[in-house]
């Protein structure tokens, strides 16, 4: 599927005639200056953000250029994945002149709305984002920016214009497959709550879709909400074995609980990987630090980042269809049986 930027950018004409107002009382608005009615002030902004027009902050003398910024917007600067990203982004864009401007969303759609609305106001050259799922109105300023977007992490799913990612569905299929190869059946799942996180949701869909084909259903989920982190592995996995004390492979969605867990079964003197298997997500380098290495899967994340920032940079063109999809890489490590 081919995807036509917009041909012209967005004017104050387009917003006053969606507002049914003067171009002066839209400039107002959107400056928030001048004398205008909560009631004209709303419908200004109802109009701006259906069309996704973002005003032009650039000095005059300058409006019809772009600035020399790229535009990475990323959920959280604590989850150790992203740090990586901006590295191959960071890397990529070191000698063409362009600089990344990184903005966090907190995982929350109208935080991005905000990100994105403050960003795209001084014209970038590119925007990074991660994943396919925004809001209406993010989606209407990304569409009309008429720049390259580059949505990164994911590509299960239709992009604005390119994606560089990942199959999460793929990747939970494939951690399944490994798993049930190994002959483990009583298996568990540790995660985050996921209305915003959709890409944990995918990894799981495909991962108890693959379990499924074979007949096996999850035994136990344990979700949890707010970071991640060593402690939250280590509280998780004694609950859902205290639970279900039979379960025979831990399933976690990402690797630093899933590192709390495997820290924590060692000192109850689990048999890993004969009595007890685990499993994470990403590949962080925090595993490299483990008396044993966790089984994961590399989730490509420079890779990610070098390729998105080659397509922001005109040093690749745009692919077919937009999208580059890479494949994920099963690591088994210490924690799984071979098969």
């Amino acid at each position: 599927m081919t995807i036509q930027r917009p041909r012209r950018s967005l004017t104050l004409r387009d917003v006053s005639d969606a507002a049914g107002v003067s171009e002066m009382t839209v400039s107002r608005v959107l400056r928030n200056r001048g004398d205008v009615s909560p009631a004209t002030r709303e419908k200004v902004l109802t109009a701006a953000r259906s069309l996704g027009y973002v005003p032009n902050k650039i000095a005059g003398g300058l409006a019809s250029q772009r600035v020399n910024l790229v535009a990475v917007v990323i959920p959280s600067l604590s989850n150790l994945v992203f740090p990586d990203v901006l590295g191959g982004i960071s890397a990529e864009l070191e000698d063409t002149g362009l600089q990344p401007v990184v903005g966090v969303t907190n995982y929350a759609p109208a935080r991005e709305e905000a990100v994105l609305y403050d960003m795209l106001s001084w014209r970038p050259s590119g925007v990074i984002l991660a994943g396919l799922e925004h809001s209406r109105a993010s989606r209407a300023m990304l569409q009309n920016a008429n720049i390259p977007i580059v949505e990164i992490m994911d590509v299960d799913g239709t992009p604005i214009d390119t994606a560089v990612g990942i199959s999460h569905g793929r990747a939970g299929r494939e951690m399944a497959a490994a798993i049930l190869r190994a002959g483990y059946r009583r298996i568990g799942f540790i995660g985050t709550h996921m209305p915003e996180d959709h890409r944990a949701r995918k990894r799981l869909a495909g991962f108890e879709a693959a379990l499924a084909e074979q007949g096996v259903q999850l035994a136990a989920r344990e979700f949890y909400q707010g970071g991640s982190s060593l402690a939250k592995g280590r509280e998780l996995t004694e609950r859902i074995l205290a639970r279900e004390p039979d379960l025979d492979f831990l399933y976690y969605s990402n690797d630093i609980i899933g590192a709390g867990g495997l820290i924590w079964a060692r000192e109850q003197g689990f048999d890993i990987p004969g009595r007890l298997g685990l499993a994470g997500f990403n590949g962080v380098d925090l595993l490299d630090g483990l008396p044993v290495r966790l089984a994961t899967t590399d989730a490509r994340r420079l890779d990610i980042g070098r390729r998105a920032a080659r397509i922001v940079a005109g040093r690749d063109p745009r692919p077919d269809g937009g999208v580059v999809a890479l494949a994920p890489t099963f690591l088994p490590g210490d924690t799984i049986r071979l098969a």
